[in-house]
C-alpha cells in the first residue's frame, strides 16, 4: 500500500505598479518647474485674459477634477497624466491662496498656518489609515488619495509661506528664492549625511519646492519696480512649460522613473 504526498504549487508574488514616480533628480525638476508654472499661469489667467480670481478658480478647478479622474483612472503610473494633474494642481493650489487673501482679506499669516495645520491633519489621518506616508505605497485609491489631497495642500502652504516671505515680510522673490533653496539643502544634507528619514525629508523637501518654484515665477516674471527680471507671465509659463514638457516625454519613453511593488509570496 503506497501513499502520495502532494502540495499546492506556490503562488507567484503578484506586482502592483505604482500610481507615483520615483524620486529623482529630473522629479524635482519637474515639480519645481511644474510649481513655477502653477504661479505664473495663476497670475496669467486672472490678468492677462482678465478672467478674474474666481472665474479662473472655477476653470482651473473643474479642469483639475477632470485630470484627477483620469489619474485614478490609470492602472499605474502615466507620466502625461500624473504631471498633468501636478500642474493643474499647482494653479489651484496658487489660486485658493489667492483667493483667501485678495477676495476675503486673510491674512498670510493665517492661510499659512492653517494649511501647515490642514497638511499636518491629512497625514495623521493617512499614517493612522495606512500605517506609512511612503510614496512607494501608492498602489490603492485610498492612498491615492490621501496623497493627493496632501500635494493640494503643500502647494496652498507654499504659495501662502512663499508671499509671506517675499511680500508681506519684504524680503524679495530672488532673497526668498535663496531662502527656500538653502532650506532644501539642509534638508538634503539631512537625508544623505545623517541618513534622517526618508519620508520625512522627502515630505518637506516636497512643501519647500512649492514657495521655491513661486519666488522663482514671481523673481522672472514680475517687473523691475519690484525686484524681478521683467519677462512677463507668458514667457516665464512658456520657458518652463516647454522644460516640462521635454522632461515628461523622456520619462514616458524610458520609463526610467516607474515603480514596480512585488507582494510576498
Amino acid at each position: 500500500m503506497t501513499s502520495s504526498l502532494t502540495t499546492e504549487p506556490a503562488l507567484a508574488p503578484r506586482t502592483f505598479w505604482s500610481k507615483v514616480p520615483e524620486v529623482t533628480a529630473l522629479f524635482w525638476i519637474v515639480k519645481i518647474f511644474c510649481t513655477t508654472i502653477g504661479e505664473t499661469a495663476a497670475d496669467y489667467l486672472n490678468m492677462r485674459l482678465h478672467l478674474g480670481l474666481t472665474g479662473t478658480t472655477l476653470i482651473m478647478g473643474v479642469l483639475l477634477i477632470a485630470a484627477l479622474i483620469w489619474q485614478f483612472r490609470t492602472r499605474r503610473y502615466v507620466p502625461p497624466v500624473y504631471w498633468l494633474a501636478v500642474m493643474l494642481i499647482s494653479v489651484v493650489g496658487t489660486l485658493i491662496t489667492d483667493n483667501l487673501t485678495d477676495n476675503f482679506g486673510v491674512s498670510l499669516w493665517v492661510s499659512t498656518g492653517a494649511f501647515g495645520v490642514a497638511l499636518i491633519a491629512t497625514f495623521l489621518a493617512w499614517s493612522r489609515s495606512e500605517g506609512t506616508l511612503s510614496i512607494h505605497s501608492i498602489f490603492t485609491p485610498k492612498r491615492e488619495a490621501f496623497y493627493w489631497l496632501a500635494v493640494l495642500f503643500t502647494f496652498a502652504l507654499g504659495t501662502a509661506a512663499g508671499d509671506l516671505m517675499a511680500e508681506q515680510l519684504q524680503l524679495g522673490y530672488l532673497p526668498s528664492a535663496l531662502i527656500f533653496g538653502g532650506m532644501i539643502a539642509l534638508v538634503a544634507l539631512a537625508h544623505f549625511a545623517f541618513r534622517v528619514n526618508g519620508v520625512l525629508t522627502f515630505w518637506l523637501a516636497y512643501i519647500l519646492t512649492r514657495p521655491l518654484g513661486a519666488s522663482i515665477g514671481d523673481y522672472l516674471s514680475q517687473g523691475r519696480d519690484v525686484g524681478g527680471l521683467g519677462l512677463g507671465t507668458t514667457t516665464t509659463s512658456l520657458i518652463f512649460l516647454v522644460g516640462s514638457v521635454a522632461i515628461v516625454a523622456y520619462l514616458t519613453m524610458t520609463r526610467r522613473d516607474q515603480i514596480a511593488l512585488r507582494e510576498a509570496a
